[in-house]
């Protein structure tokens, strides 16, 4: 054992007059062991809220959009066996979006609507395979032969509808008629609901098929872009660089990433804020390790003053005091991590903490991401080093002479 170590292990366990140093040291241990939990926690707790709202929107929306500078476009065939083609791309399927208001015999809503084609594989609303929508669009039940449509959850509610019951969609771009502009309208029969946990969607949303959609907005085989679906989501920005050679002007190309940047921007922000607020608790306790070292040194001059006596260098005094502070976080930032990962994976478990109904997710969305565990680990680590080189330092400059005279 090196002789530095073992003497900053002695003045760790040595019972000592002053009682107070001792629980100094045992707040630090436990301010830093603290602050590291609650970071821990705390930023899973975040990680895992950026993972569900992601699930959630990719859930939704496509990975890739293929959109026009013009707005709609019909000249798409092409576009589409070429990406479908590309080994990088999973598939690809055309999609229109158009704005309508949504009639039930109870009330009525402004709706976005969402033409989709069910034959290419890829579905857009969650829950619903290929064949489920081909089957919901296709509906034809109490003896009628209207269209099918999926709405979301809450503007189902919201304008009294389950399924089964008619609604009318009425789109403004309708046609010109001796009595002037009138709107489109059309009867569907509610094939089912999805509940997407975003509000945002479930409370505007109408899925039809691509051609009924067409037919509604008075856009004969026009879509408004083409879906992109990927292997790998974290790749969406490396094959939409790749995809641009393919696809020239007027077209251009938008990932996920790009299309909610705000919603993920607030989210890094607010997980970088509580890492810097939470960061506080840990310099708390290096504060208390800095104040424990130094009445250490005090306590200790006639120890230090014998060191140096003794043939001690300055390094090697400044080393005791490091290692023994070192100690104190060294065992505080184990403890704090051990903690707030058997926390989280309590938390992941079992869900005993339920949030009200104004969050997309009913219990805490914990993951646990070792790197960041990591990196955690290491600015605490770093933080409990700077406490201890002020102390270290007006220890290691003690004059032996004077110690001993006046020790």
């Amino acid at each position: 054992m090196a002789f530095e170590l073992f003497i900053a292990g002695r003045y760790l366990k040595a019972k000592r007059k002053e009682g107070f140093i001792s629980l100094i040291t045992f707040l630090s241990i436990a301010g830093v062991s603290l602050g590291v939990m609650a970071l821990v926690v705390v930023i899973a707790v975040m990680s895992g809220a950026e993972t569900d709202f992601r699930k959630r929107i990719l859930g939704l929306e496509p990975h890739i959009l293929v959109m026009n500078y013009t707005g709609k476009f019909d000249t798409y065939s092409k576009i589409l066996n070429d990406l479908n083609q590309n080994e990088q791309v999973k598939g690809a399927s055309p999609i229109l979006f158009a704005q309508a208001m949504i009639r039930s015999t109870h009330s009525f809503s402004g709706v976005m609507i969402r033409g989709i084609d069910p034959e290419t594989g890829f579905s857009l609303v969650k829950g619903f395979s290929s064949e489920q929508l081909k089957k919901s669009f296709n509906e034809k039940k109490q003896n009628t032969n209207l269209p099918g449509i999926i709405l979301g959850q809450t503007l189902a509610s919201s304008i009294g509808v389950i399924k089964g019951d008619k609604v009318i969609l009425m789109s403004p771009n309708g046609f010109i008629s001796p009595m002037g502009h009138l709107p489109s309208m059309k009867r569907f029969i509610v094939a089912a609901t999805f509940d997407s946990g975003m509000y945002e969607y479930d409370s505007s949303m109408a899925y039809v098929h691509l051609k009924e959609a067409q037919q509604l907005s008075n856009s004969k085989n026009q879509i408004s872009a083409i879906g992109i679906w990927i292997d790998d989501v974290f790749k969406a920005k490396s094959i939409k660089e790749s995809l641009t050679d393919l696809l020239k002007s007027p077209f251009y190309l938008r990932d996920w990433m790009d299309i909610n940047k705000s919603l993920f921007s607030a989210l890094k922000l607010e997980k970088t804020a509580m890492f810097i607020i939470l960061t506080l608790i840990i310099l708390v306790a290096a504060f208390n390790i800095a104040s424990a070292l130094i009445m250490m040194v005090m306590e200790k001059t006639k120890d230090i003053a014998v060191l140096k006596a003794m043939g001690a260098t300055n390094r090697t005094i400044r080393k005791i005091f490091i290692i023994q502070g070192m100690i104190i976080g060294f065992l505080g930032t184990f403890l704090g991590t051990l903690s707030g990962i058997v926390i989280c994976f309590i938390l992941k478990k079992y869900d005993f903490i339920q949030l009200p109904d104004a969050y997309p997710f009913s219990t805490l969305p914990v993951q646990l991401e070792y790197l960041d565990v990591l990196m955690i680990s290491i600015s605490a680590i770093i933080i409990c080093f700077f406490s201890t080189l002020y102390p270290s330092y007006k220890a290691s400059k003690m004059d032996p002479v004077e110690a001993i005279r006046y020790g």
